[in-house]
Protein backbone atom coordinates (compact mmCIF):
# COMPACT_ATOMS: atom_id res chain seq x y z
CA UNK A 1 0.00 0.00 0.00
CA UNK A 2 2.82 2.39 0.91
CA UNK A 3 4.53 1.70 -2.41
CA UNK A 4 1.31 2.41 -4.32
CA UNK A 5 0.75 5.67 -2.43
CA UNK A 6 4.37 6.66 -3.07
CA UNK A 7 4.03 5.91 -6.77
CA UNK A 8 0.79 7.87 -7.10
CA UNK A 9 2.18 10.76 -5.12
CA UNK A 10 5.37 10.65 -7.16
CA UNK A 11 3.28 10.84 -10.35
CA UNK A 12 1.45 13.95 -9.09
CA UNK A 13 4.59 15.68 -7.86
CA UNK A 14 6.38 14.61 -11.06
CA UNK A 15 4.20 17.04 -12.98
CA UNK A 16 5.07 19.91 -10.64
CA UNK A 17 8.69 19.41 -9.59
CA UNK A 18 10.31 19.89 -13.03
CA UNK A 19 8.49 23.24 -13.16
CA UNK A 20 9.32 24.41 -9.64
CA UNK A 21 11.67 27.03 -11.08
CA UNK A 22 8.68 28.62 -12.81
CA UNK A 23 6.72 28.56 -9.55
CA UNK A 24 9.61 30.25 -7.77
CA UNK A 25 9.85 32.89 -10.51
CA UNK A 26 6.14 33.57 -10.12
CA UNK A 27 6.48 33.66 -6.32
CA UNK A 28 9.30 36.19 -6.52
CA UNK A 29 7.34 38.23 -9.06
CA UNK A 30 4.43 38.32 -6.62
CA UNK A 31 6.55 39.10 -3.56
CA UNK A 32 8.41 41.90 -5.31
CA UNK A 33 6.03 43.74 -7.60
CA UNK A 34 2.42 43.53 -6.43
CA UNK A 35 1.00 46.58 -4.66
CA UNK A 36 2.00 45.25 -1.22
CA UNK A 37 5.34 43.83 -2.40
CA UNK A 38 8.92 44.88 -1.74
CA UNK A 39 9.20 46.88 -4.97
CA UNK A 40 5.65 47.76 -6.10
CA UNK A 41 5.48 48.11 -9.87
CA UNK A 42 2.14 48.21 -11.63
CA UNK A 43 3.56 47.30 -15.04
CA UNK A 44 5.63 44.35 -13.89
CA UNK A 45 2.86 43.10 -11.60
CA UNK A 46 0.67 42.71 -14.70
CA UNK A 47 2.62 39.50 -15.38
CA UNK A 48 1.45 37.87 -12.15
CA UNK A 49 -2.07 36.93 -13.27
CA UNK A 50 -1.21 35.53 -16.75
CA UNK A 51 1.62 33.49 -15.29
CA UNK A 52 -0.49 31.79 -12.64
CA UNK A 53 -3.59 31.41 -14.80
CA UNK A 54 -1.98 30.19 -18.02
CA UNK A 55 1.79 29.57 -17.89
CA UNK A 56 2.00 27.39 -14.77
CA UNK A 57 -1.03 25.17 -15.52
CA UNK A 58 0.13 24.73 -19.12
CA UNK A 59 3.59 23.69 -17.93
CA UNK A 60 2.04 21.15 -15.56
CA UNK A 61 -0.24 19.75 -18.26
CA UNK A 62 2.65 19.62 -20.75
CA UNK A 63 4.79 17.67 -18.27
CA UNK A 64 1.91 15.34 -17.37
CA UNK A 65 1.21 14.60 -21.02
CA UNK A 66 4.89 13.96 -21.64
CA UNK A 67 5.13 11.51 -18.74
CA UNK A 68 2.35 9.39 -20.24
CA UNK A 69 2.52 9.94 -24.00
CA UNK A 70 5.95 11.38 -24.77
CA UNK A 71 6.36 14.55 -26.81
CA UNK A 72 3.06 14.11 -28.64
CA UNK A 73 1.33 13.59 -25.30
CA UNK A 74 2.93 16.79 -24.00
CA UNK A 75 1.50 18.85 -26.86
CA UNK A 76 -1.91 17.19 -26.43
CA UNK A 77 -1.82 17.93 -22.70
CA UNK A 78 -1.17 21.62 -23.30
CA UNK A 79 -3.99 21.86 -25.87
CA UNK A 80 -6.50 20.20 -23.57
CA UNK A 81 -5.40 22.31 -20.61
CA UNK A 82 -6.39 25.50 -22.46
CA UNK A 83 -9.98 24.25 -22.55
CA UNK A 84 -9.85 23.37 -18.85
CA UNK A 85 -8.40 26.78 -17.93
CA UNK A 86 -11.01 28.68 -19.92
CA UNK A 87 -13.85 26.54 -18.58
CA UNK A 88 -13.73 27.99 -15.06
CA UNK A 89 -12.67 31.09 -13.12
CA UNK A 90 -10.44 29.12 -10.75
CA UNK A 91 -6.70 28.61 -11.20
CA UNK A 92 -6.53 25.19 -12.83
CA UNK A 93 -3.47 23.43 -11.41
CA UNK A 94 -5.50 20.38 -10.44
CA UNK A 95 -7.39 20.50 -13.72
CA UNK A 96 -4.04 20.53 -15.53
CA UNK A 97 -2.97 17.47 -13.51
CA UNK A 98 -5.95 15.63 -14.97
CA UNK A 99 -5.80 17.06 -18.50
CA UNK A 100 -2.11 16.36 -19.11
CA UNK A 101 -2.02 12.62 -18.32
CA UNK A 102 -5.47 12.05 -19.87
CA UNK A 103 -4.46 13.68 -23.15
CA UNK A 104 -1.17 11.78 -23.14
CA UNK A 105 -3.04 8.51 -22.63
CA UNK A 106 -5.46 9.26 -25.49
CA UNK A 107 -2.73 9.97 -28.04
CA UNK A 108 -0.72 6.97 -26.83
CA UNK A 109 -3.72 4.67 -27.37
CA UNK A 110 -4.38 6.26 -30.77
CA UNK A 111 -0.79 5.77 -31.91
CA UNK A 112 -0.88 2.15 -30.80
CA UNK A 113 -4.17 1.55 -32.64
CA UNK A 114 -2.86 2.85 -36.00
CA UNK A 115 0.64 1.42 -35.68
CA UNK A 116 1.62 -0.22 -38.96
CA UNK A 117 -1.60 0.88 -40.70
CA UNK A 118 -0.51 4.26 -42.14
CA UNK A 119 0.26 4.21 -45.89
CA UNK A 120 3.84 5.08 -46.70
CA UNK A 121 4.32 8.81 -47.21
CA UNK A 122 1.31 9.81 -45.08
CA UNK A 123 3.00 9.48 -41.69
CA UNK A 124 3.55 13.19 -41.08
CA UNK A 125 0.06 14.09 -42.25
CA UNK A 126 -1.57 11.58 -39.90
CA UNK A 127 0.70 12.44 -36.98
CA UNK A 128 0.08 16.18 -37.20
CA UNK A 129 -3.66 16.05 -37.85
CA UNK A 130 -4.26 13.40 -35.18
CA UNK A 131 -2.79 15.69 -32.51
CA UNK A 132 -4.69 18.68 -33.89
CA UNK A 133 -8.10 16.98 -34.17
CA UNK A 134 -7.90 14.93 -30.97
CA UNK A 135 -6.42 17.89 -29.10
CA UNK A 136 -9.29 20.14 -30.18
CA UNK A 137 -11.88 17.56 -29.12
CA UNK A 138 -10.24 17.15 -25.74
CA UNK A 139 -10.02 20.93 -25.31
CA UNK A 140 -13.79 21.10 -25.83
CA UNK A 141 -14.28 18.31 -23.28
CA UNK A 142 -12.01 20.23 -20.92
CA UNK A 143 -14.00 23.43 -21.42
CA UNK A 144 -17.46 21.94 -20.86
CA UNK A 145 -16.72 19.05 -18.46
CA UNK A 146 -13.38 19.04 -16.64
CA UNK A 147 -13.08 22.80 -16.10
CA UNK A 148 -16.53 23.27 -14.50
CA UNK A 149 -16.18 20.00 -12.55
CA UNK A 150 -12.78 20.95 -11.10
CA UNK A 151 -14.13 24.42 -10.38
CA UNK A 152 -16.77 22.77 -8.20
CA UNK A 153 -14.16 20.59 -6.51
CA UNK A 154 -12.00 23.63 -5.75
CA UNK A 155 -15.01 25.50 -4.38
CA UNK A 156 -15.55 22.65 -1.91
CA UNK A 157 -11.83 22.50 -1.05
CA UNK A 158 -11.66 26.24 -0.50
CA UNK A 159 -14.68 25.96 1.77
CA UNK A 160 -12.88 23.24 3.72
CA UNK A 161 -9.74 25.37 3.98
CA UNK A 162 -11.76 28.34 5.24
CA UNK A 163 -13.37 26.06 7.83
CA UNK A 164 -10.00 24.78 9.03
CA UNK A 165 -8.55 28.29 9.26
CA UNK A 166 -11.60 29.93 10.85
CA UNK A 167 -11.82 27.18 13.48
CA UNK A 168 -8.04 27.22 14.08
CA UNK A 169 -7.62 23.50 13.38
CA UNK A 170 -5.34 23.73 10.34
CA UNK A 171 -2.29 22.96 12.56
CA UNK A 172 -3.72 19.47 13.13
CA UNK A 173 -2.85 18.66 9.51
CA UNK A 174 0.75 18.27 10.72
CA UNK A 175 -0.28 15.17 12.69
CA UNK A 176 -0.66 13.39 9.37
CA UNK A 177 2.02 15.25 7.38
CA UNK A 178 5.03 14.51 9.60
CA UNK A 179 4.65 10.70 9.69
CA UNK A 180 3.97 10.72 5.95
CA UNK A 181 7.19 12.67 5.34
CA UNK A 182 9.45 10.05 6.90
CA UNK A 183 7.79 7.45 4.68
CA UNK A 184 9.13 9.44 1.71
CA UNK A 185 5.78 11.00 0.82
CA UNK A 186 7.14 14.51 1.38
CA UNK A 187 7.37 15.47 -2.29
CA UNK A 188 3.96 14.01 -3.03
CA UNK A 189 2.36 15.99 -0.21
CA UNK A 190 4.18 19.24 -0.84
CA UNK A 191 4.20 19.43 -4.64
CA UNK A 192 1.20 17.25 -5.38
CA UNK A 193 -1.21 18.84 -2.88
CA UNK A 194 0.02 21.92 -1.05
CA UNK A 195 1.65 23.69 -4.00
CA UNK A 196 -1.56 23.77 -6.13
CA UNK A 197 -3.69 24.78 -3.11
CA UNK A 198 -1.15 27.40 -2.11
CA UNK A 199 -1.04 28.92 -5.59
CA UNK A 200 -4.81 29.39 -5.48
CA UNK A 201 -4.48 31.24 -2.17
CA UNK A 202 -1.62 33.41 -3.43
CA UNK A 203 -3.68 34.45 -6.45
CA UNK A 204 -6.28 35.83 -4.05
CA UNK A 205 -4.29 37.05 -1.05
CA UNK A 206 -0.67 37.35 -2.23
CA UNK A 207 0.50 34.65 0.22
CA UNK A 208 -0.41 31.16 1.39
CA UNK A 209 0.01 29.26 4.63
CA UNK A 210 0.04 25.98 2.68
CA UNK A 211 3.61 26.72 1.62
CA UNK A 212 4.61 26.67 5.31
CA UNK A 213 3.29 23.24 6.36
CA UNK A 214 5.61 20.61 4.89
CA UNK A 215 8.56 22.83 4.06
CA UNK A 216 9.35 24.27 7.51
CA UNK A 217 12.84 22.96 8.35
CA UNK A 218 12.42 23.65 12.06
CA UNK A 219 10.96 20.30 13.15
CA UNK A 220 13.82 18.28 11.66
CA UNK A 221 16.35 20.78 12.99
CA UNK A 222 15.21 20.21 16.57
CA UNK A 223 15.63 16.44 16.25
CA UNK A 224 19.11 16.69 14.72
CA UNK A 225 20.31 19.16 17.37
CA UNK A 226 19.03 16.81 20.08
CA UNK A 227 20.96 13.92 18.53
CA UNK A 228 24.05 16.11 18.27
CA UNK A 229 23.93 16.95 21.98
CA UNK A 230 22.53 13.81 23.60
CA UNK A 231 23.03 10.77 21.35
CA UNK A 232 24.77 7.92 23.19
CA UNK A 233 26.23 6.37 20.05
CA UNK A 234 29.31 8.25 18.90
CA UNK A 235 28.82 7.59 15.19
CA UNK A 236 25.26 8.88 15.29
CA UNK A 237 26.27 11.85 17.45
CA UNK A 238 29.12 12.80 15.10
CA UNK A 239 26.98 12.48 11.97
CA UNK A 240 24.22 14.78 13.26
CA UNK A 241 26.01 18.15 12.69
CA UNK A 242 26.68 17.34 9.03
CA UNK A 243 23.10 16.21 8.56
CA UNK A 244 21.93 19.41 10.25
CA UNK A 245 23.82 21.59 7.75
CA UNK A 246 22.45 19.67 4.78
CA UNK A 247 18.92 19.77 6.19
CA UNK A 248 18.71 23.37 7.42
CA UNK A 249 20.89 25.15 4.88
CA UNK A 250 20.66 22.81 1.91
CA UNK A 251 16.96 22.10 2.33
CA UNK A 252 17.20 18.32 1.84
CA UNK A 253 14.80 17.10 4.51
CA UNK A 254 15.27 13.42 3.66
CA UNK A 255 18.56 13.56 5.55
CA UNK A 256 16.83 13.47 8.94
CA UNK A 257 14.30 10.73 8.15
CA UNK A 258 16.60 7.83 9.23
CA UNK A 259 17.23 9.57 12.56
CA UNK A 260 13.49 9.54 13.22
CA UNK A 261 13.00 6.00 11.93
CA UNK A 262 15.64 4.64 14.30
CA UNK A 263 13.51 5.93 17.21
CA UNK A 264 9.87 6.28 16.06
CA UNK A 265 8.95 8.09 19.30
CA UNK A 266 10.71 11.09 17.76
CA UNK A 267 7.68 11.50 15.51
CA UNK A 268 6.17 13.15 18.59
CA UNK A 269 8.93 15.76 18.36
CA UNK A 270 8.50 16.51 14.67
CA UNK A 271 4.71 16.58 15.00
CA UNK A 272 4.92 18.81 18.06
CA UNK A 273 7.32 21.22 16.37
CA UNK A 274 5.26 21.40 13.20
CA UNK A 275 1.96 21.86 15.05
CA UNK A 276 3.48 24.61 17.22
CA UNK A 277 4.77 26.44 14.15
CA UNK A 278 1.41 26.16 12.41
CA UNK A 279 -0.39 27.53 15.49
CA UNK A 280 2.05 30.44 15.39
CA UNK A 281 1.56 30.93 11.63
CA UNK A 282 -2.22 30.79 11.94
CA UNK A 283 -2.32 33.19 14.88
CA UNK A 284 -0.26 35.81 13.05
CA UNK A 285 -1.83 35.12 9.63
CA UNK A 286 1.52 34.32 8.02
CA UNK A 287 2.08 32.90 4.56
CA UNK A 288 4.67 32.64 1.79
CA UNK A 289 4.48 34.12 -1.71
CA UNK A 290 5.76 30.97 -3.40
CA UNK A 291 6.91 27.40 -2.69
CA UNK A 292 10.30 27.26 -0.93
CA UNK A 293 11.98 24.46 -2.84
CA UNK A 294 14.14 22.94 -1.55
CA UNK A 295 13.01 23.55 2.04
CA UNK A 296 16.14 25.46 3.04
CA UNK A 297 16.02 28.22 5.64
CA UNK A 298 17.21 30.56 2.88
CA UNK A 299 14.40 29.61 0.48
CA UNK A 300 11.86 29.64 3.31
CA UNK A 301 12.70 33.17 4.40
CA UNK A 302 13.29 34.30 0.81
CA UNK A 303 9.66 33.64 -0.06
CA UNK A 304 8.37 35.76 2.84
CA UNK A 305 6.18 38.70 1.76
CA UNK A 306 7.26 42.23 2.61
CA UNK A 307 7.04 42.97 6.31
CA UNK A 308 6.88 39.36 7.53
CA UNK A 309 10.46 38.15 7.13
CA UNK A 310 11.22 38.17 10.85
CA UNK A 311 7.97 36.42 11.76
CA UNK A 312 8.52 33.75 9.09
CA UNK A 313 12.02 33.15 10.47
CA UNK A 314 10.57 33.00 13.97
CA UNK A 315 8.16 30.24 12.87
CA UNK A 316 11.20 28.09 12.05
CA UNK A 317 12.69 28.86 15.46
CA UNK A 318 9.40 27.92 17.17
CA UNK A 319 9.27 24.58 15.33
CA UNK A 320 12.93 23.83 16.13
CA UNK A 321 12.59 24.78 19.81
CA UNK A 322 9.47 22.69 20.45
CA UNK A 323 10.87 19.75 18.49
CA UNK A 324 14.13 19.91 20.46
CA UNK A 325 12.37 20.09 23.84
CA UNK A 326 10.39 16.94 23.01
CA UNK A 327 13.25 15.08 21.30
CA UNK A 328 15.94 15.71 23.93
CA UNK A 329 14.46 13.58 26.76
CA UNK A 330 13.45 10.83 24.31
CA UNK A 331 17.04 10.54 23.08
CA UNK A 332 18.57 10.93 26.57
CA UNK A 333 16.30 8.27 28.09
CA UNK A 334 16.68 5.85 25.22
CA UNK A 335 18.35 2.62 26.32
CA UNK A 336 19.40 1.71 22.81
CA UNK A 337 23.18 1.59 22.32
CA UNK A 338 22.89 0.72 18.64
CA UNK A 339 24.38 2.96 16.00
CA UNK A 340 22.28 4.58 13.32
CA UNK A 341 23.44 2.00 10.78
CA UNK A 342 22.78 -0.96 13.10
CA UNK A 343 19.31 0.24 14.01
CA UNK A 344 18.24 0.85 10.44
CA UNK A 345 19.76 -2.44 9.32
CA UNK A 346 17.76 -4.24 11.99
CA UNK A 347 14.63 -2.38 10.94
CA UNK A 348 15.25 -3.39 7.34
CA UNK A 349 15.54 -7.05 8.31
CA UNK A 350 12.39 -6.93 10.45
CA UNK A 351 10.50 -5.21 7.65
CA UNK A 352 11.64 -7.89 5.19
CA UNK A 353 10.51 -10.66 7.54
CA UNK A 354 7.12 -9.00 8.03
CA UNK A 355 6.65 -9.21 4.27
CA UNK A 356 7.47 -12.91 4.17
CA UNK A 357 11.08 -12.46 3.07
CA UNK A 358 13.64 -14.52 4.97
CA UNK A 359 16.39 -12.60 6.71
CA UNK A 360 18.92 -14.46 4.63
CA UNK A 361 17.41 -12.93 1.50
CA UNK A 362 18.31 -9.38 2.56
CA UNK A 363 21.31 -8.80 0.29
CA UNK A 364 24.56 -7.11 1.24
CA UNK A 365 26.64 -4.85 -0.97
CA UNK A 366 29.03 -7.69 -1.75
CA UNK A 367 26.12 -9.93 -2.81
CA UNK A 368 24.92 -7.37 -5.32
CA UNK A 369 28.28 -7.19 -7.04
CA UNK A 370 28.98 -10.89 -7.44
CA UNK A 371 27.97 -11.05 -11.09
CA UNK A 372 29.34 -7.65 -12.09
CA UNK A 373 33.08 -7.42 -12.67
CA UNK A 374 34.47 -4.28 -11.02
CA UNK A 375 36.34 -3.21 -14.15
CA UNK A 376 33.14 -3.40 -16.21
CA UNK A 377 31.20 -0.96 -14.03
CA UNK A 378 30.96 2.39 -15.83
CA UNK A 379 27.67 3.89 -14.66
CA UNK A 380 26.06 4.13 -11.20
CA UNK A 381 22.77 5.88 -10.54
CA UNK A 382 21.82 7.26 -7.14
CA UNK A 383 18.03 7.31 -6.98
CA UNK A 384 15.67 9.12 -4.62
CA UNK A 385 11.97 9.89 -4.74
CA UNK A 386 12.19 13.03 -6.87
CA UNK A 387 15.71 12.65 -8.28
CA UNK A 388 16.72 16.17 -7.22
CA UNK A 389 17.56 16.45 -3.51
CA UNK A 390 19.00 13.55 -1.54
CA UNK A 391 20.06 11.66 -4.67
CA UNK A 392 22.12 14.62 -5.89
CA UNK A 393 23.80 14.83 -2.51
CA UNK A 394 24.36 11.08 -2.33
CA UNK A 395 25.79 11.01 -5.86
CA UNK A 396 28.31 13.70 -4.88
CA UNK A 397 29.43 11.78 -1.79
CA UNK A 398 29.69 8.50 -3.71
CA UNK A 399 31.58 10.14 -6.57
CA UNK A 400 34.21 11.40 -4.11
CA UNK A 401 34.53 7.95 -2.54
CA UNK A 402 35.13 6.40 -5.97
CA UNK A 403 37.67 9.07 -6.88
CA UNK A 404 39.59 8.25 -3.70
CA UNK A 405 40.03 4.65 -4.85
CA UNK A 406 41.06 5.61 -8.37
CA UNK A 407 37.75 5.13 -10.17
CA UNK A 408 37.10 8.56 -11.65
CA UNK A 409 36.11 6.74 -14.84
CA UNK A 410 32.79 5.64 -13.30
CA UNK A 411 29.95 8.04 -14.09
CA UNK A 412 27.74 8.67 -11.06
CA UNK A 413 24.43 10.38 -11.81
CA UNK A 414 21.18 10.92 -9.90
CA UNK A 415 17.60 10.24 -10.97
CA UNK A 416 14.08 9.69 -9.75
CA UNK A 417 13.55 6.18 -8.42
CA UNK A 418 10.70 5.84 -10.92
CA UNK A 419 12.80 6.94 -13.91
CA UNK A 420 16.13 5.14 -13.62
CA UNK A 421 17.84 5.23 -17.04
CA UNK A 422 17.83 2.03 -19.06
CA UNK A 423 21.15 0.23 -19.02
CA UNK A 424 22.09 1.36 -15.51
CA UNK A 425 24.47 -1.17 -13.96
CA UNK A 426 24.23 -0.31 -10.26
CA UNK A 427 21.49 1.58 -8.42
CA UNK A 428 22.00 3.06 -4.96
CA UNK A 429 18.87 4.12 -3.10
CA UNK A 430 17.28 4.38 0.34
CA UNK A 431 15.96 1.09 1.68
CA UNK A 432 12.37 2.39 1.79
CA UNK A 433 12.52 2.98 -1.97
CA UNK A 434 14.03 -0.41 -2.83
CA UNK A 435 10.84 -1.98 -4.21
CA UNK A 436 10.23 0.93 -6.58
CA UNK A 437 13.87 0.95 -7.69
CA UNK A 438 13.75 -2.76 -8.47
CA UNK A 439 10.62 -2.28 -10.54
CA UNK A 440 12.14 0.68 -12.39
CA UNK A 441 15.47 -1.04 -13.10
CA UNK A 442 14.93 -4.81 -12.79
CA UNK A 443 18.26 -5.69 -14.42
CA UNK A 444 20.41 -3.37 -12.32
CA UNK A 445 22.28 -4.32 -9.15
CA UNK A 446 20.53 -2.75 -6.18
CA UNK A 447 22.33 -1.34 -3.14
CA UNK A 448 20.21 0.06 -0.33
CA UNK A 449 21.34 2.55 2.30
CA UNK A 450 19.85 4.08 5.42
CA UNK A 451 21.97 7.21 5.95
CA UNK A 452 22.59 9.54 3.00
CA UNK A 453 25.61 11.25 4.53
CA UNK A 454 27.63 8.45 6.12
CA UNK A 455 26.34 5.14 4.79
CA UNK A 456 28.96 2.40 5.26
CA UNK A 457 27.76 0.97 1.94
CA UNK A 458 29.56 3.84 0.16
CA UNK A 459 32.94 2.66 1.43
CA UNK A 460 32.09 -1.00 0.79
CA UNK A 461 31.10 -0.23 -2.78
CA UNK A 462 34.20 1.89 -3.35
CA UNK A 463 36.40 -0.95 -2.11
CA UNK A 464 34.66 -3.45 -4.37
CA UNK A 465 35.30 -1.17 -7.34
CA UNK A 466 38.83 -0.10 -6.40
CA UNK A 467 41.10 0.36 -9.43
Amino acid sequence: MKEKIQSFGRFLSGMVMPNIGAFIAWGLLTALFIATGWLPNEQLSSMVDPMIKYVLPLLIAYQGGKMVGGQRGAVMGAIMAVGVICGTDYVMFMGAMIAGPLAGWVIKKFDKAIEGKIPSGFEMLVNNFSVGILGLLLAIVGFYVIGPFMGGVLAVLNGGVDFLVSHSILPLVSIFVEPAKVLFLNNAINHGIFTPLGAEQVSQAGKSIFYMIETNPGAGTGVLVAYWLFAKDKVTKDSAPGALIVHLLGGIHEIYFPYVLMNPLLLLATIGGSVAAMIFNTAFKLGLAGPPSPGSIFAYVGMAPKGSTFMVLLSVVVAAAVSFVIAAPIIKLSNSKQSLEESTSQMKEMKAQSKGVAASEVKTVADTLVSTAAADVKHIVFACDAGMGSSAMGATVLKKKLADVGRKDIEVTHASVSEIPEGTQIVVTHQDLAARAKKSAPNARLITISNFMSAPEYDQLAEELRA
